[in-house]
């Protein structure tokens, strides 16, 4: 990626577990506008990286390296101080949100973090429910288990970007969905990353997943992880036509198997 000093920069990040290191130096930038994909098999440490730069990593973890978000270091803070340029979309709706609450008031949590008037948050929330194609008015007032579970994952989209965020971590967010709705959500990240809005700019993207052919639909460069080490990285379009590490052809090789798409983003 270019220059100078990027959106996000993580050096030689690492999560341990005792004596197991789960992560083990990883390095990774993000830059403004950018779409970048973490991609590995199961175990390989992606969502404990995801975690670990969202603040949220799990009980007994011990993290070393840096983390820096538009120069501000932010290992070490507590998640209640640390920026809110970043936020995280799970891949289980149906444990990220709570079934007892209603929508909307669940989506307010992030506004408030923001610091959203109270008056303004019910047309905000509109908004943002219409943009990832949800009936607006009919969801805000609902309960999650009233919704199915595409629905939900949109809404957990929507409360991402309540936050305004300037960079979107998306963790593996369509595994849980049949292919039909897996497209859909993809299409809509797509379109939510890269047009310009009201808003300002789009988020920039960390797109986590296991399969290649998804990551090669949505993103412009790609980060691959083995085992909790990065074996290889490039712009999206170079690790399809030409991996270099073996572990990268054999995932390249298991997309296709199931349908490789012809065009990279």
């Amino acid at each position: 990626m270019s220059g100078g000093t990027g959106l996000l920069e993580v050096d030689q990040l690492s999560v341990a577990f005792g004596d197991r290191k789960v992560v083990d130096a990883l390095d990774l930038r993000i830059d403004a506008g950018s779409r970048v994909g973490l991609i590995g098999e199961s175990g390989s440490g992606k969502s404990l990286t995801a975690a670990a730069i969202a603040g949220v990593p799990p009980l007994g973890a011990e993290i070393t390296g840096s983390v820096r978000y538009e120069g501000q270091e932010l290992r070490g803070l507590r998640h209640g101080a640390r920026s809110s340029g970043i936020a995280l979309m799970g891949q289980d709706a149906s444990t990220a949100l709570n079934p007892l609450v209603r929508v909307e008031q669940q989506l307010a949590i992030p506004q408030r973090r923001r610091g959203a008037a109270r008056r303004q948050r019910a047309a905000e929330q509109r908004e943002l429910l219409t943009s990832v194609g949800l009936d607006a008015d009919r969801v805000r007032r609902g309960y999650p288990g009233q919704l199915s579970g595409g629905q939900r994952q949109r809404v957990l989209l929507a409360m991402a970007l309540a936050a305004r965020p300037r960079l979107l971590i998306a963790d593996e967010p369509t595994s849980a969905l049949d292919p039909t709705v897996q497209a859909e959500v993809l299409a809509l990240l797509h379109e939510l990353t890269t047009a310009r809005s009201a808003a300002g700019e789009p988020p920039s993207l960390l797109f986590i997943s296991h399969d290649l052919a998804v990551v090669a639909q949505l993103c412009t460069h790609v980060v691959v992880l083995r085992a909790g080490r990065v074996v290889e990285r490039g712009p999206a379009s170079q690790i399809i036509t030409a991996p270099e590490h073996s572990y990268t052809r054999e995932l390249l090789e298991a997309a296709r198997s199931i349908g490789m798409p012809q065009e990279v983003s």
